[in-house]
């Protein structure tokens, strides 16, 4: 038997438990790909494939995620993870992080630094829907893909707004956009104007991050949800835009302090933190008493970063002005075609002297297309995560930034 001829008769085995596990025949925003799914695998037992010599499985596999590097083909490479643990073992080690081969497999890819390559942004699109206050990122499987409504589904938001202050909750699944849910994996909340924002992650992105209770946080305690629930509201950045009292012309200004990232993550030779499981949290992991404060002990106001030194500081390029079409430019390479207030591309900001190379590289860049989409393209060292939340913070509305 030759080789193509074994790895078409190990898809069509799998093809029932793929097609269970990724949602086959349902609409495409709700297939999401649990990184913890639960597969049938009676029938799995029974074939050729679980006496095969881990060699020659691995090679198999080896191929397998060679070949189908692109999305939807690549959900072959997700269903054989989800066949058995030892199945789940080989294909975690082969697929590279997304640093390494600009690629999203599982759903830990999104908490992971995007490709490390200055030339090889990963380009997704956001939807917006003004009738529900949702927004829903997808990934780029082709140039067209923003225009003709084609992509891989990655993440949803919903916006909620309280009465000093918003909060956008962010969500595996489309379809269960809401803090109790466990798929539930952090938030971005503003202030009343709308000019400070942070980001928390539900879970720590380092071994030294600190939890922060916010309400939120406490009124889940009071609830009857899972176990599995993530708690935890660890600040990952902060988002500030820069007050236009005087009504200048220009763009808004923006600054983004990355609290788990260091400023020499942007060097050749420098590292960022990156996140290997997405774990489920316990409510009982945090004492019952800090849940439940006397009004005047609560600590509602957006926490601040005590010290920006040695983390790094993300801000506006500078646009130039174009006196022919009157207007501020910037040069996205044809992935923004209507002008807005909203586009913007952020570079790391110089800790100390003057910039260098690396400081000129886009690290993310946001734009509208249409109506209600817009593109969102961004790279190492920051997370299709932390991307999604401050282009989030973009759409806010910002009393005194106009």
């Amino acid at each position: 038997m030759s080789f193509k001829s074994l790895i078409q008769e190990m898809r069509g085995e799998l093809g029932s438990i793929s097609r269970k596990g990724f949602g086959f025949g349902r609409s495409r925003s709700q297939r999401v790909v649990q990184d913890s799914c639960v597969v049938p695998v009676d029938a799995f037992k029974q074939s050729c494939w679980a006496t095969m010599p881990p060699e020659l499985l691995r090679d198999v596999l080896v191929r397998i995620e060679a070949s189908e590097d692109t999305w939807p083909s690549r959900k072959n490479v997700v269903a054989c993870a989800g066949v058995c643990r030892n199945w789940r073992a080989l294909v975690k080690e082969i697929v590279k992080v997304p640093q390494l081969s600009s690629k999203l497999t599982f759903p830990i890819s999104l908490k992971q630094p995007g490709p490390r390559a200055s030339s090889s942004l990963l380009q997704c699109y956001i939807i917006r829907n003004r009738t529900n206050q949702t927004y829903h990122l997808y990934l780029a499987l082709n140039q067209a893909s923003a225009s003709n409504d084609d992509g891989k589904f990655l993440l949803a938001a919903k916006r909620f707004r309280r009465p000093t202050c918003t909060d956008y909750i962010i969500s595996l699944n489309s379809d269960d956009v809401s803090r109790g849910s466990s798929s539930y994996i952090g938030k971005l909340r503003s202030n009343f104007l709308g000019t400070k924002f942070t980001v928390y992650d539900a879970q720590p992105t380092n071994p030294g991050a600190q939890v922060t209770r916010t309400r939120s946080t406490r009124l889940l305690s009071l609830k009857q949800v899972s176990p599995r629930v993530p708690s935890g509201n660890y600040p990952v950045s902060h988002i500030s835009y820069e007050l236009n009292v005087l009504g200048s012309r220009g763009p808004r200004r923006m600054q983004c302090v990355m609290d788990a990232i260091p400023a020499s993550a942007v060097e050749p030779a420098g590292t960022a933190p990156t996140q290997t499981e997405l774990v489920h949290t316990n409510l009982d992991m945090f004492p019952s008493f800090s849940f439940f404060r006397s009004k005047s002990v609560r600590s509602e106001s957006l926490p601040q970063p005590a010290q920006k030194d040695g983390l790094l500081v993300l801000k506006n390029k500078a646009p130039r002005w174009h006196e022919q079409l009157q207007c501020w430019c910037l040069n996205f390479n044809g992935r923004v075609t209507v002008a807005s207030v909203k586009n913007f591309q952020l570079v790391a900001a110089p800790e100390n002297g003057p910039a260098g190379p690396e400081h000129e590289n886009v690290i993310l860049q946001f734009g509208k297309v249409g109506k209600d989409v817009f593109t969102m393209d961004f790279q190492y060292p920051i997370s299709a995560f932390q991307a999604f939340t401050i282009c989030l913070s973009s759409f806010d509305t910002k009393i005194a930034c106009e």
